[in-house]
């Protein structure tokens, strides 16, 4: 087991575990670095998160679906995506989400991508209601939290930051980069993180209400390229 690797996994997993969206109860466990096999045993309760780790390990001969390349892959991007066949990576969801009603992910075999960005944007339900013609209500606030996005740190204030972003906003036909607002978001609770603190002018991948870490402008770069490419698979690019 990866220690790197496996936190990284809680950096990133935490806020929706904590807001009760993913994984087993008992948020307050994935902010112990030293506990990384309490952290593993939760990882595999992350039923959306887990599946695509175990392919991308089994697909690039790693043996430990938490090793920190593969963890950064699914969360962030990389080359290592490029390894997975897309249909193989549909299959799977199709075992693993049997009973799982909405989503565009069935009709993917030519572009599904082992990322987060495909979760949200394809499994999850609220992209294809959008496109579907449904009254945006919350769905657009939803895919903008549960999206793995990036800002830019302007202050820091004990446990949290202001960060520059720009939310996803629905134009009538497709999601698009909003104008860049400023809002607060945490990297500790009860003097407890899994990262330094953010400097201000720093890049941060940004999840839900968390700052994940700080991250580099290739890796942002990814994010942004991953996000375009699924919101362009399900028809959600601003005509």
């Amino acid at each position: 087991m990866s220690a790197l690797g496996t936190v990284r996994f809680a950096q990133y997993a935490y806020p929706p575990n904590e807001l009760g969206y993913c994984g087993p109860a008992g948020a307050p466990a994935m902010l112990e670095p030293a506990a990384e096999a309490e952290i593993a045993r939760r990882a595999r309760q992350f039923e959306g998160a887990w599946s695509y780790l175990e392919l991308l390990a089994e697909v690039t001969g790693r043996s430990d679906p938490l090793d920190v390349e593969v963890v950064d892959a699914y969360w962030l991007g990389g080359p290592m995506l490029a390894e997975v066949d897309p249909a193989v990576l549909v299959d799977r969801l199709r075992d693993r989400f049997r009973g799982q009603l909405g989503g565009s992910w069935r009709d993917a075999g030519a572009r599904a991508v082992p990322h987060h960005s495909f979760q949200v944007f394809e499994v999850y339900p609220w992209a294809t209601m959008l496109r579907a013609g449904r009254p945006p209500g919350p769905a657009v606030t939803v895919l903008d939290r549960c999206r793995i996005r990036t800002g830019r740190v302007v202050a820091v204030d004990g446990e949290q930051v202001t960060v520059r972003c720009r939310p996803l906003a629905w134009d009538g036909t497709g999601l698009v980069p909003g104008p860049e607002v400023t809002e607060t978001a945490r990297w500790s609770v009860d003097a407890r993180s899994l990262i330094e603190a953010p400097a201000p002018g720093e890049t941060v991948a940004l999840h839900w209400d968390w700052v994940c870490d700080v991250v580099s402008c290739e890796q942002a770069g990814w994010v942004a390229d991953l996000e375009s490419r699924t919101l362009a698979g399900v028809g959600l690019v601003a005509g």
